[in-house]
């Protein structure tokens, strides 16, 4: 069993489904709109950034894209890292582990793989609170497309207001410090 940091509750998935931030179907278009750094969560958004020539600084993969094996072509868009951190995280839930591999990502020089063994589908929250603003984040809508969440103080306030819908630890909130 993992120790999670943060977790999301039934009731509150619901909040959870409204992007933060426009749904792009075009990568060119999407990057010509991103900040910097860039953080990917997700396989399929990693694997069209790294085919658009533009790698992301952090990218958080699982292996998997709406609860099912990412495709081999997919799987081999993982980009080449300065370096690589295999974390494990249960679904719906943020670990200790992915977390201070994502806090410490954001502020590596260069560039970081984090391989998630279980899911990285809340991983998007602590990316947000850990990216500085006029950086971006960027992950995938179900079915629509890719979301440009841009770091500004406006949406750190409205993550904030998600997280807190979580069940968390103070470790969630001292590591994002």
């Amino acid at each position: 069993m993992v120790d999670p940091v943060a977790t999301l509750p039934a009731d509150a998935r619901e909040a959870f489904k409204e992007p933060l931030g426009p749904v792009y179907t075009d990568t060119q278009r999407l990057l010509a709109d991103a900040g910097d750094p860039v953080v990917a969560v997700g396989d399929v958004v990693t694997y069209h950034l790294v085919e658009a020539g533009a790698p992301p600084k952090v990218a958080v993969v699982d292996g998997k894209t709406e609860r099912e094996e990412v495709s081999d072509e997919v799987r081999g868009g993982v980009p080449d890292a300065d370096r690589e951190v295999e974390v494990e995280s249960e679904p719906a839930t943020v670990s200790a582990a992915l977390l201070d591999a994502l806090v410490a990502a954001v502020e590596f020089e260069g560039s970081t793989v984090i391989s998630v063994v279980g899911e990285e589908d809340l991983a998007t929250v602590p990316a947000v609170l850990a990216v500085p603003d006029g950086g971006s984040v960027v992950y995938g809508q179900p079915g629509e497309g890719m979301v440009l969440a841009n770091v500004t103080p406006d949406l750190r306030e409205r993550v904030v207001e998600l997280a807190e819908l979580l069940e968390t630890t103070e470790a969630f909130w001292t590591t994002l410090e």
